[in-house]
């Protein structure tokens, strides 16, 4: 075989080759040449199959990306390689004819091996290994008809060629066409599923698939952590995430906090066959931003009949590390991707439990503050109840009692330590207690009070405005 063909074949791993001379500037050769390709064509149309046959085999043997597609469907592929075959080898015959129908083949190969995960370098390399081989069957016909017009053929070796480049554009163009559609409707399945597993509205036919769709186990534990800004705060509009840092453990993220580059923000890598470990999950949260708040799904340890770690939330609520005027809520721990709709309304009250001027609120730890935000009418009747009284002081007296009254009980009744708070003397916090006492009618002694009195400025505290 002539070195000159072999030679050209390298073309397949270099650079494109020159685009071919204005028609002006063709010669008798190049007549000619066009002659003997579409004479050494017409051959290669009529043995469509047997070269059907080879290119399937080569690329069984050659190209690991369509193994998996020939061992499902060996029959499917070697029409789809047949059409191609059929439309590409016509096109050097018959170029206005066929060329349309080429193109259109090219992109539906394009599209159909995007949607079924085929890697676009195995599509490419496919096409080229069709045209190495359209082009070395070219060359053998052509030298068994006449080896003297072999050389003939080196005229219109760049045409094929850039034939062939043109295609694998087309194909590419197609793949990554496709890619970007899949992906966006994968994002936004993922976003509706999301969105459904919070609301409590997914039904329990759909949480198996919503499990193997974020790659989460259907019956591990979860808690769900809400965020929002701080009321007449900055407001984060339009973010697929809040600014705030996750500890390293669940945000699957490097040390410094970010969300890692290779996936989709609200997804969560697909876990390996089998799942995760209960007892290490490393997913990254999976945020839904609604139009005030944004909540993080959290994967916990443990899972059916296993507890996991009991200080797990306390952990990652010291570690969380949110901007300055920054609410943030953790619910309590559930078990199972159903009962994500429980966990979000635990986190919200959580959230409504947190200072308006921000900080973030463990439910487990403020117990007492969530009932009274759970039910704002009942709070406001009890603080206008206990602590309406104090509403007649001069402010400055009314907000000096309520500041030695927090302090105290927060002091687990202790005046000494109420008094190094506030420094003063404890004798001046204890006069202060008892003018309390006389102002509400209320005994700090008597445990009912106590209680009353310690909701009362809960609710003060939280119900505000």
């Amino acid at each position: 075989m002539p070195q000159v063909v072999r030679s050209r074949i390298a073309v397949l791993h270099g650079a494109h080759p020159a685009a071919p001379l204005p028609r002006s500037f063709r010669s008798l050769a190049d007549r000619a040449a066009v002659e003997v390709l579409h004479r050494a064509a017409r051959v290669l149309v009529a043995s469509l199959p047997v070269l059907t046959d080879r290119l399937v085999e080569a690329l069984y043997e050659q190209e690991p990306g369509y193994r998996a597609a020939i061992d499902s469907d060996r029959a499917e592929v070697w029409q789809e390689v047949h059409h191609s075959l059929r439309h590409n080898v016509g096109s050097l015959i018959q170029p206005r004819e066929f060329r349309d129908a080429a193109h259109r083949t090219s992109r539906w190969i394009g599209e159909i091996r995007a949607e079924q995960g085929v890697p676009l370098d195995a599509v490419l390399h496919a096409f080229r290994m069709g045209g190495a081989m359209v082009w070395q069957d070219l060359v053998d016909e052509t030298a068994r008809r006449d080896p003297d017009d072999v050389r003939l053929l080196v005229h219109v070796a760049a045409d094929v060629w850039n034939f062939v480049d043109e295609h694998c554009g087309i194909v590419a163009d197609a793949y990554r066409q496709a890619e970007r559609r899949l992906s966006w409707r994968r994002e936004n399945q993922q976003r509706l599923m999301v969105a459904a597993l919070l609301d409590g509205t997914a039904r329990i036919a759909d949480v198996c698939e919503a499990a193997a769709m974020l790659g989460l186990p259907e019956q591990g534990r979860y808690a769900v952590l809400a965020v929002a800004s701080a009321p007449g705060g900055p407001q984060q509009q339009g973010l697929a995430r809040p600014p705030l840092n996750l500890p390293a453990a669940l945000s699957g993220a490097a040390p410094d906090g970010q969300t890692p580059p290779d996936g989709p923000p609200h997804a969560a890598p697909s876990p390996e066959p089998g799942g995760r470990p209960h007892s290490a999950p490393s997913t990254a949260p999976l945020w839904h931003t609604g139009p005030d708040t944004a909540f993080a799904i959290l994967r916990l340890t443990g899972g059916p009949g296993d507890p996991g770690d009991p200080d797990e939330l306390h952990a990652i609520a010291a570690a969380l590390d949110a901007p300055a005027g920054t609410r943030a809520g953790i619910g309590s721990a559930v078990d199972g991707l159903a009962a994500l709709g429980d966990a979000r309304r635990l986190a919200e009250t959580a959230l409504r439990a947190c200072p308006a001027s921000g900080g973030t609120v463990l439910l487990d730890e403020h117990l007492p503050d969530a009932l009274v935000v759970s039910s704002p009418a009942l709070g406001s009747a009890l603080a206008d109840r206990v602590l309406g009284p104090l509403d007649r002081l001069d402010p400055s007296d009314r907000d000096v009692i309520l500041e030695t009254l927090t302090a105290w009980l927060d002091a687990d009744g202790s005046a000494q330590r109420a008094g190094a708070r506030l420094y003063c003397h404890r004798n001046t916090v204890l006069n202060r207690l008892r003018r309390f006492e006389q102002l509400t009618g209320r005994c700090l002694t008597r445990p009912r009070d106590a209680v009353e009195v310690s909701l009362a400025l809960a609710a003060r505290r939280l119900l505000v405005g």
